[in-house]
């Protein structure tokens, strides 16, 4: 296991993870939907072909018009990334382009599989019940609640990963929330575990 090393996650972070954990459905019940001309979402689609393949696209990718955004002269666009066959396999894709369809590579492009040249990075084997397996086997303090865990886009890595996150002590009052607790980032591909360390939000 690697040495525990202190980390501060913002509260916006930690509500944003666990949020996110809550929710898998496309539009998460907002039925309100952004019309991107076809030329747009042509490129778009190309952009994140140019990653996958299109047979891998066709097969595990679709557009998410509840999730994108129009902001002139910007589309932020939205993908959902779900592997029926590995239900656990559910991600969101986002990048932004301007009004032509051209993605602007200076923003943050997230959660886009680079399966066509590193195929093995998608072949996902490690599920739910075996991250937390092995967050145990690797001594992730159980905590005062149940583990926190979702299958995320890690922006350091580039990559899927498990987060499975304990929480150690909370508490939640007139100045917000604060907690402290251990988090554990591993590759659901190989089950490796990647870290292993403390977050505390003060």
């Amino acid at each position: 296991m690697k040495m525990l090393k202190l980390f501060f996650i913002p509260v916006s972070f930690l509500l944003t993870i666990i949020i996110g954990y809550s929710c898998s459905c496309s539009s998460c019940g907002n039925d309100e939907t952004t019309v991107v001309p076809s030329e747009v979402l042509k490129k778009a689609n190309d952009f994140i072909i140019s990653k996958t393949g299109e047979e891998f696209f066709n097969k595990y990718i679709t557009p998410d018009f509840a999730k994108t955004k129009y902001n002139p002269p910007y589309y932020e666009m939205a993908y959902r990334f779900y592997m029926p066959e590995k239900d656990y396999v559910v991600g969101t894709i986002q990048f932004i382009t301007d009004s032509t369809g051209k993605v602007l590579k200076d923003k943050d492009i997230v959660g886009i599989p680079n399966y066509k040249q590193n195929p093995e990075e998608c072949n996902f084997t490690v599920d739910k019940d075996s991250a937390i397996k092995i967050a145990k086997e690797n001594g992730l303090k159980e905590g005062i609640k149940d583990w926190d865990v979702g299958f995320i886009w890690n922006p350091k890595r580039q990559i899927y990963v498990w987060h499975v996150l304990s929480t150690l002590w909370e508490s939640e009052g007139e100045f917000g929330y604060k907690g402290k607790g251990q988090e554990a980032i591993i590759s659901p591909v190989t089950g490796e575990v990647f870290e292993i360390h403390d977050w505390i939000v003060n």
